[in-house]
């Protein structure tokens, strides 16, 4: 149970940041480190998670330099508590089309 609480806190603390570093107005993370047992960059205790990340900080930006302004949102959380983080991000008006 312990480590489910402590993987708990570590997704919702990135949920944080993005909110707070990219004015997030929608950001879902899942914490899919439970897939990867075994996997050698696990064995770091670092987890891998999947995003969804919604901010008007995207608006105008290529897919690559919309992501980059996430890694960079997350620097102190890769390598130590982030092993693998795959994403999705969207503007408002790219995310209200996706319905």
């Amino acid at each position: 149970m312990e480590a489910t609480n402590a993987g708990e806190e570590r997704r919702a603390r990135i949920e944080s940041k993005l909110r707070e570093r990219l004015g997030a107005l929608h950001a879902e993370v899942v914490d899919e480190s439970h897939l990867h047992a075994g996997h050698a960059g696990a064995q770091s205790g670092a987890g891998h998670f999947r995003a969804t990340i919604v901010s008007e900080r995207f608006d105008g930006l290529s897919r690559v330099k919309a992501q980059r302004l996430v890694y960079q949102a997350l620097d102190d959380e890769m390598g130590s508590e982030i092993h693998a983080f795959a994403m999705k991000t969207f503007t408002p008006a790219q995310w209200q089309a996706e319905g």
